[in-house]
């Protein structure tokens, strides 16, 4: 059985970027804008604010761990701030450790912080099916993942770059397990903690080359074709085939990247009778031929 999950977090191919180690004393505040990009960050000790565009802020305690698949603006402050204004204290100590706050401070927050990409030809629709925040509390395993991606990431060690892929991705599938169930935003995690759409999400992508309908789909569910269609809507935040067809382009690029079958094998394998037919999908949904794609990739 296809595990959809998976799937799309080796499609999303996470690339270390950036890990530290922060210690915060006093009033602080940092404040990071126009980044696009993966964060992380896990509460060794203390509690502080983390204010992400457009949310409310949220407290963030010891044991706590958090993650933004794509995070544009964000502060995180000690829970008084500084008066508006105040130039931010920050020092580096030591590679990958940084001090917050007045030095003459006593520590009272300590975190690990991190930054990465995901190098995904199809990002956007990827990081759309996951929650837009993840916030978990008291999972030792989160933070010993973060721990070890730091020590990683400061220290020098023959294989780096390979350990530390391997090990942001089993942070990003711990992080989506922790969040996963009913009480998700819309995304593929809302729609695998569902009894009813789970084997249709695993259907798709167990067999992207299949025939696909609504009306399987719906058999498929045990669900009429309506009720069927509301629920997937609702609870994955797209209709049925507008999620098929984003998963099959997804793969066609990753095919197309990978130069691993001709254009007319690809159209095969995710379930089009002729590349012509494939060459028109791929176009209206890409905005470019597979041919162009696969040369200007």
């Amino acid at each position: 059985m296809s595990d959809p999950l998976a799937e799309i977090v080796s499609i999303l191919k996470p690339v270390p970027s950036i890990a530290k180690l922060v210690m915060a004393g006093g009033a602080w505040l940092v404040e990071r804008r126009e980044l696009g990009s993966p964060f992380y960050c896990a509460i060794v000790e203390g509690r502080c604010h983390l204010t992400i565009s457009g949310r409310a802020p949220i407290v963030l305690a010891a044991g706590d761990f958090v993650m933004v698949p794509e995070i544009h603006s964000f502060t995180m402050s000690s829970l008084q701030p500084p008066p508006r204004g105040t130039l931010p204290q920050r020092l580096e100590t030591s590679p990958g450790v940084f001090r917050l706050g007045d030095p003459a401070s006593a520590v009272d927050v300590t975190a690990m912080v991190g930054h990465c990409a995901f190098a995904a030809t199809d990002r956007q629709m990827l990081v759309s099916l996951l929650p837009d925040v993840i916030h978990v509390q008291g999972q030792d395993r989160l933070t010993n993942l973060v721990r070890m991606i730091h020590r990683e990431t400061v220290g020098k060690l023959a294989a780096r770059d390979m350990v530390l892929t391997r090990l942001l991705e089993v942070l990003l599938i711990e992080a989506l397990r922790s969040a996963g169930g009913a009480t998700a935003s819309p995304g593929l995690l809302r729609g695998l903690s569902d009894h009813r759409l789970a084997p249709v999400l695993r259907r798709i992508h167990q067999d992207p080359g299949g025939e696909i309908t609504v009306e399987d789909l719906a058999r498929n569910a045990a669900m009429s074709r309506s009720t069927f269609f509301d629920r997937f809507r609702r609870e994955v935040g797209v209709a049925p085939m507008e999620y098929a067809t984003s998963w099959r382009m997804a793969l066609a690029k990753e095919m197309l990247l990978r130069r691993e079958a001709s254009i007319a094998e690809i159209a095969a394998r995710i379930g089009y009778a002729s590349a012509s037919a494939f060459n028109v999908a791929f176009t209206r949904h890409v905005g470019t031929t597979p041919g162009a794609f696969a040369g200007r990739a």
